[in-house]
C-alpha cells in the first residue's frame, strides 16, 4: 500500500463532497456493470466493500434483503448516509471496515460481495489477502470493478494515479480468487486499464448454469 489507511482516508474524507461529480465515464461503465453482474434477490446480504458515498450499495439496496456498506473514509460515509436517507432506504448499513478487516460480525450472513474502484489501493499480497477474507465470508458471489492492468499501461498517459494507486494485473486477480476455490465466470474489459471481474462457487454457478443451460 502505497500511503497508510489513514492518510488513504484523510485523502478521500476531503474530497466527499465532490466525489459523485469527479468520477469518469469508465468508472460509472464500471459501476453499472457491478450492479448488473451482482443482481441480488429479495432474500440476499450484500457486503459493499470500498463502498465510499455509495455508487453500488444504495443501486442494490431496493433488489436486496441488506446491504452492509464499509469504508474507511467518515466523510465518504456520512454523504452516503445523506444519500441513503433521502432516496429513504432503511436497509442500507455504514460503518468502519477495510477490506482485509470489514468488521462484520461472523452471525451477519453475507450472500454476495461487491466493491468498485477501491481494491487497487492495496499492494498485490494484500489484494490475496482481502480476496481470502471475501471467501471467509461465505459469499457465493463476488463482484469486484477496479482499475486493472489487461495490458502494459502506456506511461504517459496512466488511467490511474501512480503516486497513491498500485493496480494489480487483471491475471493476479483472476489467479486470486480461484486459489479461494471461486470459478471466474466473467470478465469485463471496460478499458485497457479497468476491468469488472465476477467470481462464483457453489450455488450460484449451479444457478448460471441453469440459466444458460449449461
Amino acid at each position: 500500500m502505497k500511503k497508510t489507511v489513514e492518510e488513504h482516508a484523510a485523502r478521500f474524507s476531503e474530497m466527499a463532497d465532490e466525489y459523485d461529480d469527479s468520477k469518469s465515464d469508465e468508472y460509472h461503465a464500471c459501476a453499472s456493470l457491478v450492479i448488473e453482474h451482482a443482481d441480488p434477490s429479495p432474500a440476499d446480504a450484500v457486503l459493499d466493500l470500498g463502498a465510499g458515498t455509495g455508487a453500488i450499495g444504495l443501486a442494490l439496496a431496493p433488489a436486496a434483503d441488506s446491504v452492509l456498506a464499509r469504508d474507511i473514509s467518515e466523510g465518504m460515509m456520512a454523504e452516503g448516509r445523506r444519500k441513503a436517507a433521502a432516496a429513504g432506504l432503511s436497509n442500507v448499513e455504514f460503518a468502519y471496515g477495510e477490506f482485509r478487516d470489514p468488521e462484520v460480525s461472523p452471525d451477519r450472513r453475507v450472500d454476495i460481495v461487491t466493491s468498485n474502484f477501491a481494491l487497487h489501493h492495496l499492494a498485490d499480497d494484500e489484494k490475496r489477502e482481502a480476496v481470502r477474507v471475501m471467501a471467509d465470508t461465505g459469499a457465493r458471489r463476488v463482484v469486484l470493478g477496479d482499475v486493472a492492468f489487461f495490458e502494459e499501461p502506456d506511461p504517459e498517459a496512466p488511467f490511474y494515479g501512480p503516486e497513491v494507486d498500485d493496480p494489480a494485473t487483471v491475471g493476479t486477480l483472476v489467479e486470486a480468487f480461484t486459489d479461494e476455490g471461486f470459478a471466474v465466470t466473467a470478465v469485463e474489459r471496460v478499458h485497457d486499464q479497468v476491468a469488472v471481474i465476477v467470481a462464483e462457487r457453489g450455488a450460484a454457478l449451479s444457478e448460471r448454469g441453469a440459466e444458460t443451460g449449461a
